[in-house]
């Protein structure tokens, strides 16, 4: 992504606005990389290596201080660059991931309870479910490759982060849910449900 300066602010005005309104519903958030010119900016030393090239990381090295910090804060944190929003998981709020097959197969089921519960998704094929933590994750799902509990000392993208090649989107956004957070035992029980359901071969 290589943006004009009047797009630059604009996404900026925007992902600040995000920031700040998930600071104020409590959701511990933080700033992020972006990518810019094929490679991303803020990321710290320490960072430059492993996942680090493919994904957006916290761009302070405190992070974990300053998770939760408040709205008036967040606005600070988020003036001077167009960073990705990442919520600190393990921190009263956890996130579960999914890939998008999986993902769908579980909203709808979940819809079909009438368990309306946010969703977002990144143009890389994966769903993320934010949960309300302290969960542990269900031992069929424990140790699945595509099935991701992210907890203590974790992060993931929200929208509308940059995420190569695109942006992280909502499916189902937290306002329409009331900003209700489900338990990781409604969402995995949808989960469950639908590997009942799939093909043998595609569980």
């Amino acid at each position: 992504m290589d943006w004009t300066d009047a797009w630059r602010d604009a996404f900026r005005t925007e992902v600040r606005a995000e920031a700040i309104t998930l600071a104020d519903h409590g959701w511990p958030v933080v700033p992020g990389s972006y990518p810019r010119s094929g490679h991303w900016v803020g990321m710290p030393s320490s960072s430059r290596s492993g996942a680090g090239q493919h994904a957006s990381v916290p761009v302070h090295l405190n992070w974990t201080q300053l998770a939760g910090c408040g709205p008036e804060r967040v606005a600070e944190l988020w003036s001077g660059h167009p960073f990705s929003v990442l919520l600190a998981t393990g921190m009263g709020v956890d996130a579960l991931e999914l890939p998008a097959e999986l993902g769908q197969a579980t909203a709808i089921g979940l819809r079909v309870i009438d368990a309306l519960v946010p969703i977002a998704a990144t143009p890389t094929g994966r769903w993320l479910f934010p949960i309300l933590g302290g969960g542990t994750l269900h031992h069929q799902l424990a140790h699945h490759p595509d099935v991701v509990l992210h907890a203590r000392g974790g992060w993931v993208p929200l929208p509308p982060s940059p995420c190569l090649p695109g942006v992280v989107h909502w499916r189902v956004k937290p306002g329409m849910c009331g900003w209700e957070l489900p338990r990781l035992d409604e969402v995995t029980d949808a989960v469950l449900a639908a590997f009942d359901e799939a093909p043998a071969g595609a569980r």
